[in-house]
């Protein structure tokens, strides 16, 4: 049977944070933690979309002001957050931009790079204490079908970058980032023996507020085709998330997608992803540059060495259908 919102196990007593749920898949993983009975933590640029969203989501929310295109922003959001509750069991990254309309962040990033990975390591790296000793708890990194289009060396040069405004290379290097981060962070926490997993899931193409950034000239009639035609609706692109967030039977390490029409749409499954993703090399010199850029160092142990060349498999046996991605 397809896995769908009715599989969304009870969350009561659980505490969830999800970046960017003011409005399309953010909202829609927010709406569905909140109704199985977490108390969600609505992470909002706008406190005022925040607010507007937790009204239309009831339950037990509240709403945390945080710009990822802020270090500042994110210091301060985890502080919040750390004054305010004692542990967190869920950690949906999912806020993103796509050709925004500013080239750099506050910080001197290139803007898909700063929002989409910098200020999630950062965050993450905040508050993951909350999270190491709760058991059944998760981080979930949202990627993209287009982290295939990250091309080039993710380095410092990539990201201050002042020309990846409108690049469909750097918004994919940033998903790419995303899926290596999650990756990496996994490997870490496993040999910490932490009890949180790291796990990754893209929705597919959804016609959401991120397409409306200012997309390259030549990209614009393929993208009205693409979000006319294939796309899925928030609510169904939301479904890897929750599965990713709330599946007990899908491993640390996993990354989900949908499973029909070239990932496009359909119900959550076992997800591919580029060879570049699972380089474990790349992964590790990632996490150094992450953490010299932001000043964020993670304090578990540090993972093991990997061979040099050396992959992850191709994707996670999902045990709930024996399917490999």
């Amino acid at each position: 049977m397809a896995w769908s919102h009715a599989h969304v196990p009870d969350q009561s007593g659980r505490t969830a944070l999800v970046t960017g749920a003011s409005g399309g898949i953010g909202l829609e993983t927010a709406r569905v933690l909140a109704d199985r009975g977490a108390h969600v933590l609505l992470a909002c640029r706008s406190v005022g979309r925040g607010r507007a969203a937790a009204a239309r989501i009831g339950g037990s929310t509240e709403v945390v002001r945080l710009d990822l295109a802020s270090l500042d922003s994110v210091r301060e959001a985890a502080a919040r957050v750390r004054g305010r509750h004692e542990r967190l069991d869920l950690l949906v990254n999912n806020a993103g931009v796509m050709f925004p309309s500013y080239r750099r962040t506050e910080d001197g990033f290139e803007a898909h790079f700063g929002v989409n990975h910098l200020g999630h390591f950062a965050l993450t790296g905040l508050l993951l204490d909350l999270m190491t000793a709760v058991p059944g708890s998760r981080v979930v990194t949202v990627a993209s079908l287009m982290h295939r289009a990250g091309l080039g060396a993710l380095d410092e040069d990539a990201a201050r970058s002042s020309t990846g405004r409108r690049s469909l290379t750097a918004y994919g290097r940033s998903k790419l980032a995303n899926l290596l981060f999650a990756r990496g962070l996994d490997r870490r926490l496993a040999t910490a023996g932490a009890a949180t997993a790291s796990l990754a899931a893209h929705p597919g193409l959804s016609p959401t507020g991120l397409w409306q950034g200012d997309p390259p000239r030549f990209l614009r009639p393929v993208a009205a085709a693409g979000l006319r035609w294939p796309a899925q609706p928030a609510d169904r692109a939301a479904l890897p998330s929750l599965r990713a967030a709330t599946d007990p039977h899908v491993p640390g390490g996993a990354h989900l997608g949908p499973s029909e029409l070239f990932e496009s749409r359909g119900a959550p499954a076992p997800a591919r992803s580029s060879r570049a993703s699972r380089d474990m090399a790349a992964q590790d010199r990632l996490w150094k540059l992450s953490e010299g850029l932001t000043g964020v160092r993670y304090a578990f142990a540090p993972a093991p060495v990997p061979v040099p060349g050396a992959t992850e498999p191709s994707a996670a046996v999902c045990p709930v259908t024996g399917a490999r991605g």
